[in-house]
């Protein structure tokens, strides 16, 4: 049995959070004096461009577990959204605002968006395509009864 061949998705989803990180320290060193938004903005939009490549990307995978995917996307995209969500609430709680705020929630969109694909992607990879997931039906082959 030869292993399917998928793009780099874990890479690429590692290297967009990497970028994402690296802007939210750069920020954060210079607080609270006067941030130059330059480099974090080019993180920032570096970090997007990966995550829309890496989601094309796997859009072209043939007879991938899309079912399993977005069964796990989901519940991780609830999660994250919410720690995305209290971390936003502690930026506004410590009066962050302007150019800083505004890079910062783009930038915990972004996680909050790559996290949860990446721990649907390393699920689903391992699925079958045409396995049902669980609360949808019956799963596709013979039952074993």
């Amino acid at each position: 049995m030869s292993e399917r061949r998928y793009p780099p998705f874990t890479e690429l989803g590692m290297m967009s959070l990497a970028l994402i990180v690296i802007g939210g320290i750069y920020l954060a060193s210079h607080i609270p004096q006067r941030v130059p938004l330059g480099p974090a903005i080019a993180l920032l939009i570096a970090s997007g461009v990966l995550v829309v490549v890496n989601l094309a990307l796997l859009a072209q995978v043939q007879g991938f577990a899309w079912a399993r995917f977005r069964q796990v996307g989901g519940w991780a995209l609830l999660a994250y959204a919410f720690t995305a969500g209290m971390i936003e609430y502690a930026f506004l709680r410590d009066h962050l605002s302007g150019g800083p705020l505004v890079i910062l929630t783009l930038s915990l969109v972004v996680y909050a968006i790559q996290v949860p694909t990446l721990i649907a992607f390393t699920v689903a990879r391992w699925d079958s395509p045409y396995a049902v997931p669980a609360g949808h039906g019956e799963a596709a082959g013979p039952s074993g009864d």
